[in-house]
């Protein structure tokens, strides 16, 4: 007999938990890969790329559902916030902050996402945040304290000054916060989304809203760009990068989102950082110490926490 704790009128919670899952290892995935493609491309026209090969491959998706409710001018203003908040802000701060600092920091700065959902997912969707979930944003946050207590200085710009007299590897973890902020909105703006819109839907729109936003910097970009010159291996991974970050890790985003409060999906977030650390030493070269595993340990007893289900249930 189906526990009546995990389904939901849109399925099984194990499958949204899934999605949730696979959507954010996916986004570590690409956050460590990005790193080549920023050595090579401008961040302008990378992004400009991403949202082009995303929208060919979601072009049967902006097709309207016969079922789908008329938007109103609320619904039009979110899709908006959603694409520029999540789509566009968060990749030129994602990207110009991977570039200044490394695969495995940029993960860990991206470990608050947890709690910055929470916060928001309190303010804006007036969600009661349970005692479970609210002991996985507390490991979330523990994780972080004992990364902040390794420095990682495994990058080209450490120790080299930037505006305002700070480290360029400061800015890079302060704009990978930023993208922390614009994520987190995106979890919360996406669950008010779900409840009128599908996740292919949703998915197609706001890549194309980040495409619109971003061609006049792309088109600049791409002026004085020898594409000549790019490797075919690095076009390969442009395009596997595209495809997760516009097409695969915002549909299974949306699909697991419909099912789960915006609070409890943000501890999902935990897999980010994990993904981004794990291609970062399998393919960068990057190390991690022992305090760092650590950390990440309870990061994942936080994720078990916010999804087992209880004893009551």
């Amino acid at each position: 007999m189906t526990d009546p704790s995990n389904t939901s009128p849109h399925g099984p919670r194990w499958m949204a938990y899934l999605s949730l899952a696979l959507s954010m290892s996916l986004v570590g995935g690409y956050v460590a890969l990005s790193k080549p493609l920023v050595a090579v491309f401008p961040v302008f026209l990378l992004a400009w790329l991403r949202f082009g090969i995303g929208g060919v491959a979601m072009l049967r998706w902006l097709l309207k559902p016969p079922d789908e409710p008329a938007w109103s001018p609320h619904t039009r203003r979110l899709l908006f916030l959603e694409s520029f908040l999540g789509n566009f802000l968060f990749s030129i701060c994602m990207l110009f902050g991977v570039g200044l600092t490394t695969a495995v920091a940029a993960g860990v700065v991206m470990s608050s996402i947890p709690a910055v959902v929470a916060v928001l997912s309190r303010v804006f969707l007036k969600e009661r945040i349970g005692k479970r979930t609210m002991g996985g944003i507390v490991c979330a946050a523990i994780g972080i304290g004992l990364f902040s207590l390794q420095k990682d200085a495994n990058t080209h710009a450490a120790g080299r000054p930037g505006p305002l007299g700070l480290d360029l590897q400061v800015w890079g973890n302060l704009l990978v916060f930023a993208a922390v902020v614009c994520e987190a909105s995106y979890v919360v703006i996406g669950k008010r989304l779900t409840e009128g819109l599908g996740p292919k839907r949703i998915s197609a729109i706001i890549n194309l809203w980040g495409f619109a936003l971003v061609t006049p910097l792309g088109i600049w970009a791409a002026w004085r760009f020898d594409f000549g010159a790019v490797r075919f291996d690095i076009w390969g991974l442009l395009v596997f990068y595209a495809l997760a970050a516009s097409v695969w890790t915002v549909w299974l985003w949306m699909t697991g989102l419909k099912t789960i409060p915006a609070s409890k999906a943000g501890v999902f977030a935990v897999m980010l950082p994990i993904s981004a650390a794990a291609i970062g030493v399998v393919f960068m070269g990057e190390r991690l110490t022992p305090l760092q595993l650590l950390a990440f340990g309870i990061a994942l007893l936080g994720l078990l926490l916010a999804t087992l289900p209880s004893r009551k249930a």
